[in-house]
């Protein structure tokens, strides 16, 4: 099966130029330049007029499944991931039960087999004592291991320095941490509930899980992987005050890497008064300062990549008290629409996007033959309308909890088709019914 894309704007390695591009079952046959004549195909997409991009590769997602899948699981969130142009995701292993061994994670491939609508990783999760499941992964098919050195469910706190210590020095696999510190969060949040009770108002959010907070996490998991050579990524970076710990040396040679979630590059503090626990994430959405700072990191290279931390939770959860909404909401169908607006407020450029939300996620991660338009890779491609707007609304989300922060925005682009390994999965605002899903594999 062959089909053609002819005349697209083509937004790829720092470059936007027209080219058309035949794909030949699951991979890129060859690359057209603008006027070059072109071959015959089984299907043939007028593309004049749009923009084709690389599918997007999102670090990090909690999917919920297995044991949380009231909120969520891998069918719906993967649906409203390929929505959104995503073509590969990588999940996070605080589900039920905690992905802590390999035989669960291996339970995970299988879930995702079935039902994915795109390529798909798992991480496993870190304690303070699975050291030998952690050294037995498969590095060619396991995206890492994820710590958490802040607090999360179950069994997933890394609370001791010599556990920390060890996982970094036992394995060369990624090392994805969420960097906050209980001591100081807790003796924050018991300062506003003496004054407020569980009815905290979420604008105190960032407070309670402040800067300082972050700073001491972040500096301790660094300390560490300088000291043992561990291969560190920090997960989603919410402050000014943490970019002083990272280098903007070319990814190639970094051993300590860093994302941040498209949540904290759209909200800032001054949005808790409108969206309240909504926009309730941990780490906390913090000031416009940071978030300024934040966008700037990218742009030159302290941060990496782009991630969404798409984590969500029934509605009915996150408009309880304070202290008993849950962290964590809705993102992956948005990510790229919100990336794209950036740009279109000239805080990006649109091959600066596609760098952040493509090309470093495959080259940090070493994700195969993915992540690029490149003669032989894997047909993950995206094709966005400039001139048609996307609404937020309730009515046209693709996730099982049924609610976005984002509903009321309208975002100046769409994503139009969505091709996962050579074939159509979203097309014109439908799910084409099509699975064409595989495991990725890492270099």
């Amino acid at each position: 099966m062959t089909t053609l894309i002819k005349n697209a704007l083509l937004i790829n390695e720092n470059n936007s130029q027209i080219a058309s591009l035949l794909i030949e079952d699951e991979r890129i046959k060859k690359i057209f330049s603008e006027n070059e004549n072109l071959p015959h195909a089984d299907k043939i997409i007028d593309a004049t007029g749009l923009w084709l991009l690389p599918g997007i590769i999102d670090d990090q997602v909690h999917f919920r499944e297995p044991g949380l899948t009231q909120k969520a699981d891998i069918a719906s969130e993967s649906a409203a991931a390929v929505a959104g142009g995503l073509t590969s995701f990588i999940e996070m292993p605080n589900t039920n039960p905690a992905t802590i061994t390999n035989q669960l994670l291996q339970e995970k491939f299988d879930i995702a087999k079935n039902s994915s609508y795109i390529n798909y990783s798992f991480m496993l999760g870190a304690t303070n004592d699975n050291i030998e499941e952690i050294r037995n992964i498969n590095k060619s098919e396991v995206a890492g291991i994820k710590m958490f050195l802040g607090s999360s469910t179950g069994d997933l706190l890394v609370d001791d320095d010599e556990a920390i210590e060890n996982i970094l020095s036992s394995t060369k696999s990624i090392v994805a941490v969420h960097c906050e510190d209980n001591e100081i969060i807790n003796a924050n949040l018991k300062k506003f509930e003496a004054k407020y009770g569980s009815n905290i108002p979420s604008k105190f959010h960032s407070q309670i899980r402040s800067e300082d907070a972050c700073y001491k996490s972040s500096s301790k998991a660094i300390e560490i992987a300088k000291k043992t050579g561990g291969r560190l990524h920090i997960f989603h970076l919410s402050t000014e005050k943490e970019l002083e710990l990272l280098s903007n040396e070319p990814l190639s040679q970094k051993n300590i890497t860093a994302e941040v979630c498209v949540h904290h590059l759209w909200f800032s503090d001054k949005d808790y008064e409108r969206l309240g626990n909504k926009i309730k994430w941990n780490p906390a959405v913090k000031t416009e300062k940071d978030r300024l700072a934040l966008i700037q990191a990218l742009k030159d290279g302290k941060i990496d990549v782009v991630g969404s931390d798409h984590a969500p939770h029934l509605l009915s959860e996150k408009m309880q008290d304070y202290t008993k909404a849950p962290s964590g909401g809705p993102m992956v169908q948005h990510t790229l629409l919100v990336m794209l607006e950036l740009a279109e407020q000239k805080y990006f450029s649109k091959e600066e996007v596609v760098k952040f939300t493509c090309h470093n996620p495959a080259e940090l991660f070493g994700i195969v033959d993915r992540g690029f338009v490149r003669e032989g890779y894997f047909a993950d491609l995206v094709l966005v309308n400039p001139n048609i707007p996307t609404k937020v609304e309730k009515e046209n989300l693709l996730y099982k909890c049924k609610w976005s922060p984002l509903e009321g925005e309208t975002f100046k682009h769409s994503v139009q088709t969505t091709f996962v390994n050579g074939k159509i999965v979203f097309d014109k605002g439908k799910l084409t019914g099509i699975k064409s899903a595989k495991q990725l594999r890492f270099s």
